[in-house]
């Protein structure tokens, strides 16, 4: 029964010691083995055997690049305000060792180190600039990390400010601000499109009275040539057919008409040639007179009429010849 004990006291000591020699690391992973509590070797990732009871193996140590989210910090700016400043640090392990042996813990240190280069880039800055350089402060914070954490074994990749709230008091001073900035664009944008549409509208009309103008000139001066085209063939036509006064007369009359036309004449003048021209159109159109002939010409005597062939047949010292 005793030898039993002793043999699963025995069995159990084995699969301990077992255990404790072989370790297996999994990938993107470090370990650190120390003997008698000195540094002695970097585990990779794999399989690894260990002295029992003489080596130990620290916590691993992930060497994928990680993210931090910082708490808020209160940070005071140059213009005595106190916003708060979320921050992210994205870093990686690069020695496994140092990481281990140069700091206690890298994570409360690179916090600890943000927090105060924060404070000193924006304790150099307004308000306004620390709300509009984002770029620039993450610049400046990569910058200082990575060189105070280098020693560590550690790299900053990236720092990223999340969020920078400021009071609330300058929160609501601003959305006034910005209120006013906004309705004042839209009222500069509305007085212009008020101007930009008179202008069109007068351009519009000053075209539209200008082309109106040129039309109405144009068709007075057509209607003019054209009078002044039909004038004249009417002075070549009555030239040409040797018109006599009675003719002239007679057309006179005829255009007597034409001037009592229109609503607005309330007088209608009589010319004084209009006796004249009554007398010969009535002189061209009566009987003709004793003696004389038609449209009121003389009519010749028959003494006065000689016939050409009497004349020629005459024998010689003749009266007639």
């Amino acid at each position: 029964m005793e030898s039993l004990i002793i043999a699963g006291v025995l069995v159990v000591l084995a699969i301990i010691v077992v255990f404790s020699t072989i370790k297996i690391v999994p990938q993107a992973q470090a370990g650190i083995v120390e003997r008698l509590g000195r540094y002695n070797r970097t585990l990779d990732a794999g399989l690894t055997i260990i002295i029992p009871f003489v080596d130990r193996l620290r916590p691993l140590i992930d060497l994928r690049e990680q993210v931090v989210s910082f708490p808020p910090q209160p940070v005071i700016t140059s213009d005595n305000l106190v916003v708060n400043i979320d921050s992210v640090i994205y870093f990686q392990v690069t020695d496994p060792k140092a990481a281990t042996y140069e700091i206690q813990s890298y994570l409360q240190g690179i916090e600890q180190l943000t927090v105060t280069t924060l404070r000193n880039v924006i304790g150099s800055m307004d308000l306004e600039e620390t709300l509009t350089s984002r770029d620039s402060i993450n610049g400046q914070l990569r910058g200082v990390l990575d060189e105070a954490t280098g020693k560590w074994g550690i790299r900053v990749n990236r720092v990223e400010l999340k969020a920078i709230d400021p009071p609330a008091s300058v929160q609501q001073s601003m959305e006034k601000q910005m209120r006013a900035d906004r309705d004042k664009r839209a009222a500069i944008l509305s007085a212009e499109g008020s101007k930009q549409a008179a202008i069109l509208e007068a351009e519009g009309s000053k075209t539209s009275a200008v082309l109106k103008a040129e039309g109405q000139a144009r068709a007075q001066v057509l209607r003019a040539e054209g009078e002044a085209e039909a004038i004249a063939k009417v002075f070549n036509a009555i030239n040409n057919g040797n018109a006599t006064d009675q003719v002239m007369a007679y057309q006179y009359l005829q255009s007597l008409p034409l001037l009592a036309q229109g609503t607005a004449n309330k007088v209608f003048v009589i010319p004084a040639e209009l006796s004249g021209a009554l007398g010969a159109v009535s002189r061209a159109f009566a009987a003709p007179a004793p003696g004389m002939g038609p449209m009121g010409t003389p009519r010749p005597e028959p003494a006065d009429i000689v016939d050409a062939d009497v004349v020629d047949e005459a024998p010689p010292g003749s009266p007639a010849a």
